[in-house]
C-alpha cells in the first residue's frame, strides 16, 4: 500500500504497521495559514483515527508570532485555553521523503472549533456547492523569493541587505534554472513524492524569485496542496541553506509575490459549466454570474484573501497586482481574469490573491462569492479591455486600502455572515483587527528617515 491510496482509518493503520513506525506526524492549519503540528506515537495515532486528538485551542487564538489575541470570544484566558478536538484525515496521508519512512497526515478542528477552522470553512463552502449541483476544481500558483540566508542571519541583519539566491531581473531564465538545477530537480521530486504535483516551475521577474504552478484538483485537495507546498518549500530550502519567503511584498524595490487561484465548476454529470460555444469568448451565463458574484463581494471579503498588513503594499498600480474589483478576458491588469479555452480548461483566475494567503480561506472567499453570484444571477457588466489601471470605477468596485478597513468591511457584511457563519466572521475579523493594531506599534525605517531630524 502507498500513502496516495490511503482513504480510511483502517488503511492508515495498515500502512503505519507495514512501515514499522513508532510515530507519525500531524499538521493543522491556523488562522494565518501557518501549519502547526507534532509527532504522535503509534498507539495514540491509532486512537486518534477513531476518536480524534486534542490540540490546544490557542492555535486558533494567537497570531503568527504566537501572541495571544485579546479581542476574541472563542478562546482566551477567560476559557483557560483547553484542548480542542481535531479529527485525523486519512486521505491526506503523505510520505516525508527526508524523514525516512515517516508519514504525514492533516487534521481538521471539530466541535465548536470547527466553525472557525479554516479548512472547515472551505469544506462547508464546497458542501454548499454540491447542494447547488456543482463540484469545484481549483489550483494555486505561488511566487516566492529565495535567499542565501538562514533564520539566524536574517535576524542578525534585521532583515536588511539580504543576499538573494540569484541577482537581478531575469524572468523565465534557463541560465538561472540551469545554474541551480539541483535545487529545481530536488524540489520537483519532493513535491511529486508528497502528492503536490507541479505543472510549471520557473524564475520570475526579480532577484531569486521563482513561480510554481500546482496541478489542478478538487478544491479541498487544492487547498491542502497549497498549504503543504508553502510549508515544505520553506523546510526544503532551509535544509539547503536557503530561505523562502511568501510575503506579499518583501521590498519596495521589487514586484510583489502572487498567489493566484484558478477555479472552475462542473455539474453533477461532470460536465464543465463555464464553457458555452454559443456565447462571446465561449463564456457561459454560469461563468458570467460566477464572475459577477466574485466581483461584487470582493471588497467586503478582501480580508479573507489579503490577510496581512503587508498584503496591501502589493495592491498598487503598475506592479502586476489589481487595485479594484474589475474583470477582463485574458487581462492581467484585472482582479479577475477570465481564461477562455476548451470546456475542461476554461476558468477564472482570482488574481487579487498574493503568496501570503491562507489557501483555505482565500479559496473559500473566491468560491463562495462566485456561487452567490450564480444563485443570484449577478451580471458583472462588460469586461475591461486594455489597461485596467487607467479607468475610473464606481465606489462599489473600490477595494479596502488597509487590513483594518478590510476587517471592518468583513465584520459588517451580512452576506459574509450568510456564507460563512457569524462565529467565523466575528472571530476572523477580530484577528485581522488585532493584526492591524499590532502593526501600528512599529516604528518603521520610513518613519525614522522622514521624521527623526526634520519634523
Amino acid at each position: 500500500m502507498q500513502p496516495s491510496t490511503v482513504r480510511t482509518a483502517a488503511e492508515a493503520r495498515e500502512l503505519v504497521d507495514a512501515r514499522g513506525l513508532s510515530h507519525v506526524k500531524l499538521g493543522v492549519v491556523d488562522v494565518d495559514g501557518v501549519m502547526r503540528g507534532k509527532y504522535l506515537a503509534r498507539d495514540k495515532f491509532f486512537s486518534a483515527l477513531d476518536d480524534g486528538f486534542g490540540f490546544c485551542d490557542v492555535v486558533l487564538g494567537w497570531d503568527s508570532n504566537d501572541q495571544l489575541y485579546d479581542n476574541v470570544s472563542y478562546t482566551g484566558w477567560h476559557t483557560a485555553y483547553p484542548d480542542a478536538r481535531c479529527r485525523v484525515l486519512p486521505e491526506t496521508c503523505r510520505p516525508i521523503p527526508f524523514e525516512g519512512n515517516m508519514l504525514f497526515f492533516l487534521g481538521e478542528f471539530a466541535d465548536a472549533a470547527e466553525a472557525i477552522c479554516p479548512r472547515g470553512v472551505l469544506r462547508r463552502v464546497l458542501d454548499r456547492a454540491a447542494w447547488l449541483g456543482y463540484s469545484v476544481t481549483s489550483s494555486a500558483e505561488f511566487e516566492f523569493f529565495l535567499f542565501a540566508e538562514t533564520p539566524d542571519s536574517v535576524r542578525r541583519k534585521h532583515y536588511r541587505d539580504l543576499t538573494t539566491m540569484t541577482p537581478g531581473f531575469f524572468g523565465y531564465s534557463l541560465l538561472r534554472a540551469g545554474a541551480h538545477a539541483e535545487y529545481y530537480a530536488e524540489l520537483l521530486a519532493l513535491c511529486e513524492q508528497m502528492r503536490i504535483p507541479i505543472e510549471g516551475l520557473h524564475t520570475e521577474t526579480g532577484p531569486g524569485v521563482l513561480e510554481a504552478a500546482i496541478r489542478y484538483s478538487g478544491a479541498l485537495e487544492a487547498a491542502d496542496r497549497a498549504a503543504l507546498f508553502k510549508t515544505f518549500t520553506k523546510i526544503f530550502s532551509q535544509r539547503r541553506g536557503l530561505m523562502a519567503t511568501f510575503m506579499a511584498k518583501w521590498s519596495r524595490d521589487w514586484p510583489g509575490q502572487s498567489g493566484h487561484l484558478h477555479v472552475s465548476l462542473k455539474d453533477r454529470d461532470g460536465k464543465a459549466v463555464f464553457h458555452d460555444s454559443g456565447k462571446p469568448q465561449a463564456i457561459s451565463d454560469v461563468m458570467r454570474w460566477f464572475i459577477g458574484g466574485q466581483q461584487a463581494l470582493m471588497p467586503e471579503l478582501l480580508a479573507m484573501v489579503a490577510s496581512t498588513v503587508n498584503s496591501y503594499t502589493r495592491l498598487i498600480p503598475g506592479y502586476w497586482a489589481p487595485t479594484v474589483a474589475a474583470w477582463g478576458v485574458e487581462n492581467r491588469t484585472c482582479a479577475l481574469r477570465a481564461i477562455p479555452g476548451s470546456p475542461s480548461a476554461q476558468r477564472v483566475e482570482y488574481r487579487i490573491a498574493a503568496a501570503d494567503i491562507n489557501p483555505y480561506l482565500a479559496l473559500a472567499a473566491a468560491i463562495a462569492s462566485g456561487l452567490w453570484g450564480v444563485e443570484n444571477r449577478i451580471d458583472p457588466g462588460d469586461p475591461i479591455t486594455g489597461n485596467a489601471y487607467d479607468r475610473e470605477y464606481p465606489a462599489e468596485r473600490q477595494l479596502p486600502r488597509s487590513l483594518g478597513e478590510a476587517a471592518a468591511r468583513l465584520a459588517a457584511s451580512k452576506t459574509a455572515r450568510e456564507l460563512f457563519g457569524d462565529a467565523f466572521v466575528d472571530h476572523y475579523a477580530a484577528t485581522r483587527e488585532w493584526e492591524e493594531r499590532e502593526s501600528r506599534k512599529a516604528i518603521t525605517d520610513w518613519q525614522l528617515a522622514r521624521y527623526f531630524e526634520i519634523i
